[in-house]
């Protein structure tokens, strides 16, 4: 099928998610002020020095960035999976491996967008320089994408299953490891006047692997779970 042919499917199923989650917006809005409060916490919590705060920002934000970004996962699949579409789409001539990618796009720009956009406001309390702010940015412009391509290998694994947000949380922590690790670094190294380059080189080399395989992975787990 024609590149050309394909993206007007593509661009409806993206529209047709977006248009649920503004209907929707509880969720989405769980998402963002889980976040946001968390990360606001802890400079509260633990000690106004600026010395300190930018010790722990980095472990903070992406942390927080990572749990909110699995707080969303459930949604991903299920409800499509609930009302029968999501058989639907396994069964339209488009290839299932674009039709998943493009839901995880749509969800993507729901839950990780919004918190990429808020991070560089939220990383002030912590007393970070521009610099940090940026690789900040930047590191987490490169890593929700690949927690969301994560996760929703996950979230297809546990189509049907009883218990599944305990199980996700277990298929995919182990996943977003490499991940957390190269964010964090990114901007610990910022805070300290190194160069984050080689970090930020990995988390976009992770990414393009979440992108070849992210998305044949959760199409296969769809098609198991549809049976």
């Amino acid at each position: 099928m024609k590149p050309l042919a394909l993206a007007p499917m593509l661009a409806s199923v993206v529209r047709r998610d977006l248009t649920l989650a503004l209907r929707r917006r509880s969720d989405a809005l769980t998402t963002f002020f889980f976040f946001v409060i968390v990360v606001s916490l802890f400079p509260l919590g633990i000690s106004p020095e600026p010395s300190i705060l930018r010790v722990i920002a980095p472990g903070v934000v992406w942390v927080a960035a990572l749990l909110a970004s699995m707080l969303a996962l459930l949604r991903l699949f299920a409800p499509d999976f609930d009302d029968g579409t999501l058989e639907q789409l396994a069964l339209s001539p488009q290839p299932l491996v674009l039709l998943v990618s493009a839901k995880v796009l749509a969800h993507w720009l729901v839950t990780g967008l919004p918190l990429v956009l808020i991070a560089p406001l939220l990383g002030l309390q912590f007393q970070l320089p521009a610099s940090a702010l940026g690789n900040m940015t930047l590191s987490l412009l490169l890593g929700t994408p690949c927690l969301s391509l994560i996760g929703a290998i996950g979230a297809a694994l546990t189509l049907g299953v009883r218990g599944a947000g305990a199980l996700l949380a277990l298929l995919v922590l182990p996943l977003y490891i490499p991940v957390l690790i190269f964010g964090a670094a990114a901007v610990s190294a910022s805070t300290e006047g190194m160069p984050a380059g080689g970090h930020l080189s990995v988390l976009g080399a992770l990414l393009l692997l979440a992108i070849v395989f992210g998305p044949v992975a959760s199409a296969a787990a769809v098609r198991i779970a549809l049976g």
